[in-house]
């Protein structure tokens, strides 16, 4: 039991980094309909700024919102430049220019900062507690506690300012939103932005959780909080971070009880997200959209 209940603890770390990852990806979606597969590679380089501001000196925490606001301004000027000359093309030309953006971000990166592994400071102390022979660590409180601030900020800017009215206006309908005075194109960038900025703070607080900043080190957990994602639903933020747990502790559990898939254990939670799909193509938490023909 006490193995068991330290692969959950694994699991939920784990889970609460996808589901961090996963709610930006939400957010873009959500108020552009594209799906971001640059949104790791961003988080990256916005890492590394943190990293070389902590290295001028900084403090942790300052390196941090300072990393944040840059990401903010970085993203807004990404939709504004990258992609809104292609909003109104296909669907298949805005994931290649996604899939640029991720080439491009993780080129810049190993240009400006090297190829070599940097050792990000952490913004808490490290520490580990053994309750009833579970370890409990510093690092899963306190990403839990930054995913719940997360959550219930976007729920608070969503459904109770007249900018998250805006900008759940424009997703819906841009056409409409304009013709009611909503600035589309000031809420498109709004939400590239507040994903940016989202990614940066869990670049920030995950990568000293492993083992050094490198040019390959959000790449998988990409891929998990993509399947996160895609199990909770795109377009729910409860969904993203469900999703994320639910990915976190599976893929947890495989690597301990199923020793015959190592080095494929992605096989299980992936299995996982073709069932639920299988049975509810819009994930756990999405909403079917209904369209008038």
């Amino acid at each position: 039991m006490t193995v068991f209940l330290s692969q959950i603890m694994n699991g939920i770390q784990n889970g609460v980094i996808y589901a961090s990852l996963g709610l930006a990806i939400v957010l873009i979606f959500r108020t552009t309909g594209i799906l971001n597969f640059a949104q790791g590679e961003m988080a990256l380089f916005s890492t590394y700024v943190t990293w070389e501001l902590t290295r001028l000196g900084l403090p942790v925490w300052l390196a941090i919102i300072v990393s944040m606001i840059l990401a903010f301004i970085g993203g807004a000027l990404i939709e504004r430049i990258v992609i809104r000359p292609f909003e109104q093309s296909s669907p298949l030309v805005l994931v290649i220019v996604t899939i640029g953006l991720f080439l491009a971000f993780n080129a810049l990166a190993q240009l400006f900062f090297g190829v070599e592994a940097k050792a990000l400071p952490r913004a808490y102390p490290d520490r580990n507690w053994l309750i009833g022979g579970v370890s409990l660590r510093s690092d899963t409180l306190v990403l839990i506690a930054v995913l719940a601030v997360e959550c219930l900020l976007l729920w608070a800017l969503l459904q109770r300012t007249k900018v998250g009215l805006a900008l759940r206006a424009v997703a819906s309908n841009a056409d409409s939103a304009r013709l009611l005075g909503v600035s589309a194109a000031t809420m498109l960038m709004l939400g590239w932005g507040l994903a940016a900025a989202l990614g940066c703070l869990a670049g920030a607080l995950v990568v000293p959780t492993t083992s050094g900043l490198t040019a390959g080190s959000m790449q998988g957990i990409l891929v998990f909080a993509f399947a996160g994602v895609a199990l909770g639903g795109f377009d729910s933020p409860i969904g993203a971070v469900v999703g994320g747990l639910i990915i976190g502790i599976a893929d947890a559990l495989t690597r301990q009880y199923v020793p015959a898939l190592a080095g494929i254990e992605i096989i299980v939670p992936f299995g996982l997200i073709l069932v639920v799909l299988l049975l509810r193509p819009q994930g756990l938490f999405g909403h079917v959209k209904v369209e008038r023909v």
